[in-house]
C-alpha cells in the first residue's frame, strides 16, 4: 500500500471526465489536508464527501508540517496555504506527492519530494490490468477535450503522452515500454 498526499485540483480533472473513482482502484490510500477538503471543496456540495465514501484520508497537519508549510508559502507566494499543506504532508511523512499544479510540482521537486501526476495514475491504472487500452486512450481524449474547461490538466501534456504512445507502439511493435509523467508502462496502443 502506498500512501500519497494529494492537492484538489487533481480530483478536479478525474471528475471532469468522470473518473473520481478510478484512483481508488490503485493500491493507494490518499490523503489530503482537512482544511483543505473542507475549504476547497464546498462547490459542488457534497464533492468532499464523496472523496471520503471513495477512500481518500482528511488528516491533520502537524505543528511541524504547518511551519514548514508557511516558509514555503513565504518563499513562494503564488502557491496557496492547501497546496503547501500537501507538500508538507508529503515531505514530513516520507511520502509522494500527487498533484497537476505545476508551481506546486516545480517546488516539490527542489524540496526533494517524489511527484506523480494525472498520468501516473492512468499509467499505473493500465499497468495493473485496472484499465484496458481502450479505456486508458478514451479517458486521454477525454481529458485532452476537457482542457480548459473544469480540468486544469493541459492538452499538451496529453497530446505528448498519446504520441509517445503512438511512436513507442510503431517502432517496437505491439508491446512495449514508453515513459510518461514519470512512470514506464507497459503499453500496446494504437492510435
Amino acid at each position: 500500500m502506498e500512501y500519497i498526499s494529494s492537492d484538489t485540483n487533481i480530483w478536479i480533472d478525474f471528475s471532469a471526465v468522470d473518473a473520481l473513482a478510478l484512483p481508488f482502484r490503485l493500491d493507494c490510500t490518499y490523503l489530503m489536508s482537512s482544511d483543505a477538503l473542507e475549504d476547497e471543496w464546498l462547490s459542488p456540495k457534497g464533492r468532499g464527501n464523496e472523496l471520503i465514501e471513495l477512500g481518500l484520508q482528511a488528516v491533520k497537519i502537524t505543528t511541524e508540517e504547518f511551519y514548514y508549510a508557511e516558509e514555503i508559502r513565504s518563499r513562494c507566494p503564488k502557491l496557496s496555504a492547501y497546496d503547501t499543506f500537501a507538500l508538507a504532508i508529503a515531505k514530513f511523512r516520507g511520502i509522494a506527492l500527487l498533484t497537476g499544479d505545476g508551481r506546486l510540482r516545480k517546488t516539490a521537486i527542489e524540496e526533494g519530494v517524489t511527484v506523480r501526476g494525472t498520468l501516473w495514475i492512468f499509467d499505473e491504472l493500465l499497468r495493473n490490468g485496472i484499465l484496458s487500452e481502450e479505456e486508458y486512450r478514451k479517458f486521454m481524449l477525454a481529458m485532452k477535450a476537457q482542457n480548459g474547461r473544469e480540468s486544469g490538466f493541459r492538452k499538451r501534456s496529453l497530446t505528448g503522452a498519446l504520441r509517445k504512445k503512438e511512436r513507442t507502439t510503431h517502432e517496437r511493435g505491439a508491446s512495449s515500454f514508453s515513459r510518461a509523467s514519470g512512470g514506464y508502462f507497459l503499453c500496446s496502443v494504437t492510435i
